[in-house]
């Protein structure tokens, strides 16, 4: 574990299981995930990944107790430990992780005995692959704009016509959340969720998307795929309660893994600056070096109080934690594209060789501070909310 991991764990934030995982876990990564990563077999990587969090009983973090999981509910403080901790060994870790958590969110949240028993379980044991697919071409930010749509099939079956892009785990999934238009009110109050099966007729993956940072990601085409009513998660037309509230809890896991890929960039430019020999001294000798490394510290403990904030109050019971969780994102996915810049400035012509571990860190951390919520999205949702609060207080205020 990176030190100043340790000293964020001695924060009031957590608990003593919390500490004891986190430690655990940080042994466990150093020592078993180098030799499952091929950055030339991006889908092997990831199969072997999501074996090993399983049989290492990691991702039960990502399951409720009743079906193999960690915690009775959802733990947003040991989410976002795991998250940090896979995502400062390597990012493909972290993803393996991410979307086991988000692919089954909804059936953890939302999902009848039935689909729970049917799907949690093999995700806690790294059995199955999950998947969680909501945007496409023309609604990614804006998904009330969706116009993937699920008609009535008989009484027992909706059939599922149109296609979903940007889909993390597409093409190796055994299982995707697909949110899709029922139309029983406009907009974003006519959306339904249901689990569709890697595999069912009509249910096609369509072009594998290659990115900077490679992951399994595919668009997923849908022709008259039927579909059983019982694999619906939630009920008929609140579809988008449903994604918005599993992102509410995995919002500030995407601040935690970016906090990860800061904090190794850190060590490495320490390293780097401790190490390189320059006018008569080493790197780390010269004052401008000193305050790019100030900056990145702070940057860091800044974003680490924001994410554990976030996954506090969530964990201490509040319904939703919009503001907290937007902030933690936006926050520390911006800081932490500004400390691994300044890691490759540090490496200077090496930093941007293939190969070393900042270029790496580069490139991972580019998709961070767009999915799940651009940060310009973030920013709204953060204007959103303190407007509503300062209507509140305004109408409270005049009633007195």
């Amino acid at each position: 574990m990176d030190t100043r991991l340790a000293e964020t764990l001695a924060w009031p934030f957590f608990e003593d299981r919390h500490r004891t995982f986190a430690t655990e876990l940080a042994v466990w990564a150093r020592t078993h995930l180098a030799p499952l990563v091929d950055h030339h077999d991006v889908d092997g990587s990831c199969r072997r990944l999501v074996r090993a969090l399983g049989e290492g009983g990691w991702l039960r973090a990502a399951v409720p107790a009743a079906y193999g999981g960690l915690t009775p509910a959802f733990d947003v403080r040991t989410l976002c430990l795991v998250r940090e901790t896979l995502a400062y060994e390597t990012g493909l870790a972290d993803f393996a992780f991410a979307m086991q958590g988000l692919g089954t969110g909804p059936i953890s949240l939302f999902g009848s005995d039935e689909l729970k028993q049917a799907y949690l379980p093999r995700v806690a044991r790294g059995d199955s692959i999950a998947a969680f697919a909501l945007s496409e071409p023309d609604a990614g930010s804006d998904v009330a704009a969706m116009s993937t749509v699920a008609v009535p099939d008989g009484p027992d079956h909706v059939r599922i016509n149109g296609l979903k892009t940007w889909i993390s785990n597409g093409g190796i999934a055994d299982h995707y959340v697909v949110f899709v238009r029922t139309n029983e009110a406009p907009g974003a109050r006519g959306i339904s969720a249901f689990v569709v099966d890697a595999g069912t007729p009509g249910f096609e993956i369509g072009e594998r998307i290659d990115v900077i940072a490679p992951h399994p990601l595919a668009t997923l085409h849908f022709t008259d795929c039927r579909v059983p009513l019982a694999r619906r998660v939630g009920p008929a037309g609140e579809g988008f309660k449903v994604a918005m509230a599993t992102l509410d809890v995995f919002r500030s896991t995407v601040g935690a893994a970016a906090l990860g890929l800061g904090r190794r960039a850190l060590d490495e430019a320490l390293g780097r600056a401790a190490s390189r020999r320059m006018f008569g001294g080493v790197l780390g000798d010269l004052q401008l070096t000193q305050a790019g490394l100030a900056d990145m510290a702070t940057n860091i403990d800044a974003a680490a109080l924001l994410v554990y904030r976030a996954a506090w109050t969530k964990d201490r019971g509040a319904a939703r934690v919009t503001r907290e969780a937007a902030m933690a994102k936006m926050f520390a996915t911006e800081a932490a594209q500004a400390t691994i810049d300044r890691a490759v400035q540090v490496f200077g012509g090496l930093g941007v060789k293939s190969g070393v571990k900042v270029e790496e860190l580069y490139r991972e951390i580019r998709a961070l501070r767009i999915y799940e919520g651009a940060t310009e999205v973030q920013k709204v949702v953060i204007g959103r909310e303190l407007m509503k609060t300062a209507q509140t207080v305004a109408v409270q205020r005049a009633a007195e």
